[in-house]
């Protein structure tokens, strides 16, 4: 079971929703951040990416995480943000285009998290780990929720859904720089939340995005429980719950920083020994990923690579008899290029290696390699969500960054306090 809690969110105040309503924290770069808070310094970036305020300051100094706690502060007392004053369950709609995702935004118990009831399919990067650790517990609150799915047996969605009442309001509506339409409505009945609490009790979670926010709120909630100043609400951490039917996954790019041991035409060669490598043509940059041919008749390993202006389709048969991680796409890119070519053999620390989300267009990747920041990148196909709740349940860790979860959700619309 799940144990679902209630909490009072810091949300923004209506007027300033708009400006205040962010991108992840992880999927810009520090310099995209920079741009985004001057182009609008309401931003949340200011508390999930203060870093990118101090540029000539290493992204972990002390001074980084104390901005961050500053800035947040700053924005409850000029009144941009408020805290509600009664705990509440939160439903979370994400509308863009045809598509409409809605999730139950609520506390979740760091306890279940370690005894394996909210189930986890990736391994944290250290840096990453280590960064959110300290943002948290600096801030003293969750400021990004963890997005989770559940595996609804049926009656778990539609009763969710069933509490947005026609022509209901949201508390808070904004538009993302997609089109996305972001509402959050509140639910203070009593006897809804103990019902939901009801249906949870036989339902595990599985962490969807946000394995090192999840991480390292267990980290702080342990810190301080062993220091004795561990509250009841620093054992709970925020997230939100989509039924695992109704959510879209991407796959998760890959960059490398040029080497000199390993130039372009020696990866390439290196790839093709072992590979069936095939150069394509009429990408769309565009598009979120690179389509695979069609043209086997039995089961291949399929990955695309950018090199030298050129996108390369890279085949390989699957391996009979090999378990769950060992058959996934990145697993034999990391065992057959990553490391026995490159020699990068720590994906969650090796810098060599950096990663890009499946929801940005495979023209980026170009850029990038293009203006000569990495030498290659390789873009993923998308893992298939039951195929993610089995090697969680089966107890098994995906490398880092394998899956790229649709609807994200913006930064500073919920913030969950410490105490």
């Amino acid at each position: 079971m799940v144990k679902i809690f209630r909490f009072s969110a810091v949300r923004p105040a209506p007027a300033h929703a708009q400006g205040i309503a962010a991108v992840p924290y992880d999927v810009v770069s520090a310099e995209e951040a920079r741009e985004c808070i001057r182009k609008n310094n309401e931003s949340f970036l200011r508390v999930s990416r203060s870093d990118a305020l101090l540029p000539d300051r290493s992204p972990y100094d002390p001074s980084v995480y104390d901005l961050a706690r500053e800035n947040f502060h700053e924005m409850i007392r000029e009144g941009q943000m408020v805290q509600d004053e009664s705990p509440a369950i939160y439903l979370y709609r994400v509308t863009q285009g045809e598509s409409c995702y809605l999730g139950l935004a609520c506390c979740l118990d760091v306890d279940d998290y370690i005894s394996n009831q909210i189930r986890r399919h990736e391994a944290t990067r250290y840096d990453k780990e280590e960064d959110r650790t300290r943002h948290i517990d600096t801030v003293n609150a969750h400021t990004g929720p963890v997005v989770l799915l559940y595996n609804d047996p049926g009656e778990v969605y539609p009763f969710i859904e069933s509490l947005i009442i026609s022509g209901q309001k949201p508390v808070t509506t904004v538009q993302g720089s997609q089109g996305a339409v972001h509402e959050i409505f509140r639910i203070t009945d009593d006897a809804t939340y103990h019902r939901i609490q009801e249906m949870f009790q036989g339902i595990d979670a599985y962490i969807a995005d946000g394995h090192h926010r999840a991480k390292s709120a267990v980290t702080v909630a342990e810190k301080r429980n062993a220091n004795g100043d561990g509250s009841e609400e620093a054992r709970h951490f925020m997230g939100v719950l989509f039924s695992h039917r109704r959510v879209a996954i991407h796959g998760y790019s890959r960059l490398v920083t040029p080497q000199k041991k390993v130039p372009p035409e020696t990866l390439l060669g290196k790839v093709s020994q072992k590979f069936e490598v095939t150069s394509i043509s009429g990408v769309d940059p565009s598009a979120f990923q690179v389509l695979a041919r069609d043209l086997y008749f039995s089961p291949h390993h399929v990955f695309h690579m950018y090199l030298n202006g050129i996108w390369y389709e890279c085949s390989l048969p699957y391996e009979e008899g090999a378990g769950p991680i060992e058959s996934l796409d990145v697993s034999v890119l990391q065992k057959q290029v990553l490391e026995k070519v490159l020699g990068i053999t720590d994906p969650r620390g090796d810098m060599r290696l950096q990663y890009l989300g499946g929801a940005r267009p495979v023209g980026d990747l170009e850029g990038l390699v293009d203006r000569g920041e990495f030498m290659a990148a390789f873009s993923m196909q998308p893992v298939d969500v039951d195929t993610v709740l089995a090697i969680a349940d089966a107890g098994c860790i995906m490398p880092p960054k394998s899956t790229w979860f649709e609807p994200k959700l913006l930064s500073g619309l919920l913030v969950h306090l410490l105490d």
